[in-house]
């Protein structure tokens, strides 16, 4: 078969039998230079196929029923959506090719160039090379076919791994394989004849590595966690342990297996484990927590399905057992005797307490109270003291000894949570108790009003701070005269009370951070006591709430501020709780300093400082004022160095200190001002200038010209003549003319050449400004001190003038008015030109001659009018 030579990706021609067999090589086409990213290969024709490498095969037989067949190659980049065609056209050969038997179409009858994939075992001991496949064509029997084969493994990593012999086909394996890193391979062979001719299909053969049971079983977690409620059913879930094997997935070597080696406590067993899916459930209906908070179980896991040649390894399982409400509060004693006495009110008479095996401070453990049976009328009220579970029986109206010497209550007892009936348990009925009240016919003593006090007092206050007052009444007279008050000795020290005013103070400072305190309440018992020596009890319950002991502070004071100026965000912390903390409040309280600095608000805690204006570089030491929410005020010094700088890093902290206003000025500060001043008056010299030369019309006289021009005792006029009022001309010889106009004639030097000395100068006597005629004509005499600007401008434009005549007339009829010509009379001077003597602004300012160099400093002084 034969491909002719064709352009890419338009039109390829393949000279073929009229007959083709399937799985026939029709020929190649050079795909990667139609398109280099080509994803996606098709043919418009089921018949043909179209490898990566451009070849074309028969995917059945096909007769040339015509002279031609057509198809089309279709290339696809998915990615960068770039579709192209190729048109495949295949034209019958006039006559059979005799160079090689191999140009006509080959008949397949014996394949063995699709050999099953190979196998290899997984660590393999060898010995290596070890062979796993030997590819073959058929066509051998006719030609001499060398093999070759690529992929990963042979020219791809990992390389070296496999190598196929030239002559043989036979593939052979260099060393051992790790399944688990690469469990299959990949490769291409090839069959080509010694001349490159490739008469069989590039084949894909796959050598899959062989799984070996080298990886035990691990599990996901070093400890797994799980709770569930006491009394729980069997069946209940508990959770799920999870393990994994990096083995071949569904094999033996996969196939996990899950039982428990053993459970601590190991009696009685109350779990199971599913052996395959590794989730634990509750076996035994007697979880307790009272009697197991909780269990720890070794879990194995195995491989091979548990055989026991299978890997194992081993994990842990803790398993809480939570709380639930299955134990009823029960009270220590059934019967109570308390006395009280007639008329008192609002008086604690007794404590109750219970017992509950369920956990402490659980809703499941704290006890509700209730009298339900001899308080019809309301006289008693019982609450609960969350501290110790007390149920605490008040008198909240008062008793009529003559009326009842004797009161009989019935108390029950409750928790917060429902109870909850354990399995295989009986209903329990509810507790109570009895309480018999004596009302006692004595003198009424003092009655506290309340009986039980809560009293709020900010930690933190001051020892001997007034946090209330607690008094007692006289029943009988319905004041405190008389009555003393006392605390109870055996009680928590904070608080004192006084004997004759009641008056509550502290006698250490509360902090919630600190021993007894961190409770934050305390309840003390108070005796009132009348002048006949009767005594009545209340309870203060002093309660420590936050409060404001700590000030706000700035974690950051010194900061680095850059010529853009960018606010400095101030963040200050307060360890109080609210509402002694944010928002705080920022102050400057340097007033030099507040009125060139600002505080802008951020949020509850931070503000922006900056300055209000523009201010010198240099570091400002500001004392800044913080204030939280309860009137605390921390006070800081803030240092910000305020840099010339693009970035802080570039600033070196250690700048000039700006305190209480005074400031030094930065070297750009100092060559800002320099620039200002210059600017300011190159301004006004402008203006003058202008004002000058606009409004009045000078004239400079003989006597003025003496400033300017220099007389010389030379033959021509010297150099010091050439000053900036002579302009150049450009004449037709390529010589630079300069020129003077003094009074109604006008003086050119010729210079010849570039570089030479004055050759002649034409004109003498005093040169002075004659008459010119402006606006109206008018001529105004002035001074004679005329300076450069006003020199150059009246001289500037009227030689332009006259030189704009010449350069305009061919003739030179006009250039002879004002150019006169001399002969050469030799090379100049060696010494050059002093023409610098005369290069200056001002008429007279000729000191620049004392800095001369020494060769021009007699020349130099034949120039000068001594």
């Amino acid at each position: 078969v034969l491909s002719l030579c064709c352009e890419a990706c338009k039109k390829v021609i393949f000279h073929v039998p009229s007959e083709l067999e399937a799985d026939t090589l029709v020929g190649r086409v050079d795909l990667k230079e139609c398109l280099q990213s080509a994803e996606f290969i098709s043919s418009s024709d089921g018949n043909f196929k179209i490898l990566e490498d451009g070849s074309v095969y028969t995917t059945s037989a096909v007769s040339l029923s015509a002279e031609k067949k057509t198809f089309t190659i279709l290339l696809e980049d998915i990615q960068e959506h770039v579709q192209k065609k190729i048109h495949v056209t295949l034209v019958e050969e006039e006559k059979k090719k005799t160079r090689h038997a191999r140009d006509t179409v080959l008949k397949r009858t014996k394949r063995r160039w699709g050999p099953i994939p190979s196998v290899m075992i997984e660590n393999s001991l060898g010995p290596f090379p070890l062979q796993i496949q030997q590819v073959q064509s058929d066509t051998a029997q006719n030609y001499t076919i060398y093999y070759s084969a690529s992929g990963p493994g042979i020219d791809q990593d990992p390389k070296g791994l496999f190598y196929i012999e030239r002559e043989t086909g036979n593939i052979f394996a260099t060393r051992a394989v790790d399944r688990e890193q690469y469990p299959s391979f990949q490769i291409i062979c090839f069959a080509t004849t010694p001349d490159g001719y490739s008469p069989e299909i590039p084949l894909v053969h796959t050598i899959r590595i062989e799984d070996d049971n080298d990886n035990a079983p691990y599990f996901t977690q070093e400890v797994f966690e799980f709770s569930v409620p006491e009394n729980s059913k069997p069946g209940v879930l508990v959770g799920k342990v999870i393990a994994e094997d990096k083995d071949e997935p569904y094999t033996l070597h996969t196939a996990l297996k899950y039982r428990i080696v053993s459970q601590n406590p190991p009696l009685p067993p109350a779990f199971s484990l599913h052996g395959d899916t590794g989730v634990i459930s509750v076996s035994s209906p007697q979880l307790d927590r009272e009697l197991v908070p909780g269990y720890t179980l070794l879990i194995e896991v195995r491989d091979m399905a548990g055989q026991p040649f299978g890997l194992c390894t081993t994990g842990t399982a803790v398993i809480k057992i939570e709380d639930t409400n299955d134990n009823a509060p029960s009270f220590r004693q059934l019967q109570y005797e308390t006395r009280v006495e007639e008329n008192r009110v609002n008086v604690e008479i007794l404590r109750i307490s219970v017992v509950d095996l369920d956990e402490p401070g659980s809703p499941g453990a704290g006890a509700v109270y209730e009298i339900i049976r001899g308080n019809d009328d309301g006289s008693f009220e019982i609450t609960t003291d969350r501290n110790t579970n007390e149920g605490i029986l008040c008198v909240v109206k008062g008793l009529d000894y003559e009326s009842a010497k004797q009161r009989h209550l019935v108390i029950s007892v409750n928790n917060e949570a429902p109870y909850m009936l354990a399995p295989h348990s009986q209903q329990l009925s509810q507790s109570t108790s009895s309480v018999t009240v004596h009302v006692q016919d004595v003198d009424e003593g003092p009655v506290f009003k309340p009986c039980l006090l809560r009293i709020d007092v900010k930690e933190c206050e001051d020892v001997g701070t007034n946090i209330g007052r607690y008094l007692a009444e006289d029943p009988e007279t319905g004041n405190s005269e008389g009555i003393c008050y006392r605390i109870a000795p055996g009680q928590c020290n904070w608080i004192s009370i006084d004997e004759n005013s009641g008056e509550v103070r502290t006698i250490k400072v509360l902090d919630r951070d600190v021993g007894e305190m961190r409770r934050g309440q305390c309840n003390i018992t108070v005796f009132a006591i009348d002048r006949n020596g009767k005594t009545g009890t209340g309870t203060i319950q002093v309660v420590i709430q936050p409060g404001n002991k700590n000030y706000p502070r700035i974690a950051k004071t010194e900061y680095i501020m850059c010529r853009d100026r960018k606010p400095i965000c101030l963040t200050a912390q307060d360890d109080d709780e609210s509402p002694y903390s944010t928002p705080f409040v920022y102050r400057i309280t340097d007033r030099n300093l507040a009125s060139s600095w600002k505080i802008t608000r951020h949020n509850d805690n931070s503000v922006y400082l900056s300055p209000k204006g523009d201010i010198p570089f240099g570091t400002y030491d500001i004392p800044v004022s913080v204030t939280d929410n309860g009137g605390k005020v921390g006070e800081h010094q803030i240092r910000v160095n305020f840099c010339d700088c693009v970035t802080p890093t570039e600033c070196n902290t250690g700048g000039r200190a700006f305190r209480e206003g005074n400031v030094t000025l930065g070297v750009w500060a100092i060559l800002a001002m320099i620039f200002g001043s210059l600017l300011l008056l190159l301004i006004l010299i402008t203006i003058c200038g202008c004002c000058g030369s606009g409004v009045m019309h000078r004239t400079v006289t003989d006597d003025c010209a003496n400033h300017n021009l220099i007389i010389s005792n030379t033959e021509a006029p010297g150099e010091e003549v050439m000053d900036h009022n002579i302009i150049p001309l450009q004449t037709t010889n390529d010589q630079v003319g300069y020129g003077i106009k003094t009074g109604d004639q006008q003086t050119f030097e010729t210079v010849k050449g570039r570089g030479h000395t004055l050759e002649s100068v034409k004109g003498g006597g005093h040169q002075t400004l004659g008459s010119v005629k402006e606006g109206g004509g008018q001529t105004m005499m002035d001074t004679c001190r005329y300076s450069y600007s006003e020199w150059h401008n009246f001289t500037h434009p009227r030689l332009g003038e006259k030189v704009h005549l010449c350069r305009q007339d061919e003739e030179q009829k006009h250039s002879e008015d004002y150019l006169l010509s001399y002969n050469y009379e030799g090379k100049g001077s060696l010494a050059g030109s002093v023409g610098c003597c005369s290069d200056q602004q001002e008429e007279e300012a000729l000191d620049f001659l004392d800095q001369l160099e020494p060769k021009f400093r007699t020349l130099a002084e034949t120039c000068i009018k001594r």
